[in-house]
């Protein structure tokens, strides 16, 4: 534990320091990973798909705030469904349109969730979204969070009936229709939609509260929650469940959320301490849980170029007798210059 402890402050020491040079490449990483999948899902249209343009695309939005990567990632969408038909496009601008009110209206911050989602589920880990944000964000996650969910089961969609929608004896009405269909009448996305919203509920009402580890129950308890509603909503509305699939899903989200609320939390309820005091007005109960910290140890080392030359004084022993200062010896040839400046000196 140990150990995990200083390499957790060696991570925040070499963040805190590299800080303006991560964040870009962090970002940059994220809108690569959004737009290769936005290609990987449609790539209808070449020019887009094209990988030199994703990389320089990414390349911009990791200095661009981070709400650039989904309206890109908008932008993307349109084209390669006006690839498809002018039809397509304009049912995907009217979503982009209403999903994008919602954003400013209740996302904010949590428009960074948006380009997560699909990554997410694309990944096999449906599960670890609405949890991570349980942990990290608020209900109103829930807003971009359901929109990127509509998004990823509709371009799902579209590729799969692009054959027909491209076809040139469909009338607008019916590929409207077909595209109205694909939504409304997709099981699979209902049931996400509302699996997502309960467990993200879930797990924020759980780790809000006061009790101990509240944040380890939650992300056990929204693992379970997001097995046990696929599993029931699979079983009311006669769908095939893959039961191994959703089981192996629910345990390495279930790991990583424990990573994610080691290195965000991290809270040591070992020394968890209750502190009552009272104002005029009123009482206050507070319960402090302090962070678990270590110090890490620097080595500081000198070289010496040098020897240094230190005659160290012997204390004097007992019974040791002190020898009498050596007189010079008759036959010494006497310095007859140095006397005569001692006897000047005298004058």
């Amino acid at each position: 534990m140990t150990a995990l402890l200083e390499m957790k402050q060696k991570l925040k020491n070499f963040y805190g320091q590299y800080e303006g040079y991560l964040v870009p490449v962090l970002k940059f990483l994220l809108a690569f990973g959004y737009f290769w999948w936005i290609r990987v899902t449609l790539g209808m249209m070449e020019r887009l798909a094209n990988p030199f343009v994703i990389i320089i695309t990414a390349l911009l939005c990791a200095i661009l705030p981070i709400n650039a990567i989904m309206w890109v990632g908008f932008l993307f969408i349109l084209g390669h469904c006006y690839a498809v038909g002018i039809e397509v496009a304009a049912f995907a601008a009217v979503l982009v349109l209403l999903m994008a009110i919602l954003g400013l209206r209740f996302g904010g911050k949590s428009n960074l969730v948006f380009p997560i989602v699909p990554l997410g589920m694309a990944c096999r880990l449906s599960a670890l979204t609405p949890i991570g944000c349980g942990l990290l964000g608020t209900p109103v996650a829930a807003v971009p969070m359901e929109c990127s969910v509509i998004f990823y089961y509709l371009l799902t969609f579209i590729k799969e009936q692009e054959t027909l929608l491209e076809s040139e004896d469909m009338e607008i009405q019916r590929v409207l229709k077909l595209l109205m269909d694909g939504l409304i009448k997709n099981q699979d996305m209902w049931m996400s939609l509302i699996t997502f919203a309960g467990v993200l509920l879930l797990v924020y009402l759980i780790r809000t509260r006061s009790f101990d580890y509240a944040w380890r129950v939650a992300i056990f308890v929204g693992a379970l929650a997001y097995l046990l509603m696929m599993l029931a909503g699979g079983l009311f509305l006669g769908m095939d469940v893959e039961m191994v699939f959703l089981a192996v899903s629910a345990v390495v989200s279930t790991l990583l959320g424990f990573v994610l609320e080691f290195f965000a939390f991290g809270g040591d309820y070992t020394r968890t301490e209750h502190l009552e005091y009272e104002d005029d007005d009123y009482f206050y109960y507070v319960k402090a849980v302090p962070k678990v910290s270590i110090s890490t140890s620097k080595r500081n080392i000198k070289k010496i170029n040098g020897v240094s030359q230190k005659t160290e004084e012997l204390p004097e022993l007992p019974g040791r007798e002190k020898l009498p200062p050596r007189q010079p010896s008759p036959n010494a040839p006497v310095d007859f210059e140095k006397k005569l400046e001692e006897s000047l000196k005298d004058l």
